[in-house]
């Protein structure tokens, strides 16, 4: 047996009732239980993998023992999750998991942000979150924004948490009509159709995209 899968049988079968690994994984489910320690400060308690920021919690049906781990090791060794009470397949699972961590990710991203509107005082940047939350899309302009201060603040954030929208005529002048330094801060985040408009509208690509 590899080094590597002695540490997960040396954490694992003491907590289960079989005493062989595969078998073992059988006793356990994801719970459902997340928590976002802010930093990556924390270590998987089933592999030891160290620096994990983002804990999924898995229990044993029979021991009622559990752990905390990362979404890789769920994955890896087929731990059971369920959504709704339905047994989900890997690519479910996966799924289930990762949009987990992207709400994690969202959610810290928002507190983040209304952290610094209220200690710079930034109005724009209240009116943008509070715009967002409320409609659950930004404009070209409050995206750009929001983008800004994440990326100045070193915020942990992906574009692709906050969709864009230009259904609104008002919308497609305002990146029409944005400097270009802006619309490559946004770029990411714009969908397909949404980057041809942009360069419809005499936009270049980044070029590092």
């Amino acid at each position: 047996m590899s080094t590597y899968l002695q540490k997960v049988a040396d954490n694992i079968l003491p907590l289960s009732l079989s005493g062989i690994l595969p078998d073992a994984f059988k006793e356990w489910y994801f719970t459902e239980s997340i928590e976002d320690h802010g930093k990556p400060i924390e270590d998987c308690e089933l592999c030891n993998q160290e620096l994990l920021r983002y804990h999924f919690e898995i229990k044993n049906k029979n021991t009622a023992k559990h752990l905390w781990v990362g979404s890789s090791c769920i994955i890896k060794f087929q731990v059971q999750v369920f959504d709704n009470g339905v047994l989900l397949n890997a690519v479910g699972a996966k799924k289930k998991l990762n949009d987990l961590t992207k709400k994690m990710r969202l959610d810290s991203c928002i507190k983040a942000l209304r952290e610094l509107a209220i200690s710079e005082n930034n109005q724009i940047l209240s009116n943008a979150l509070e715009f967002y939350l409320k409609n659950k899309y930004l404009t070209p302009k409050f995206a750009f924004v929001v983008f800004w201060r994440l990326k100045r603040n070193n915020i942990d954030h992906s574009p692709s948490f906050f969709k864009v929208s230009l259904k609104k005529d008002k919308y497609k002048t305002d990146l029409a009509n944005m400097p270009l330094d802006r619309v490559h801060t946004i770029w990411t985040a714009l969908s397909s159709s949404q980057r041809k408009l942009a360069i419809r509208y005499g936009h270049s690509q980044p070029k590092n995209t």
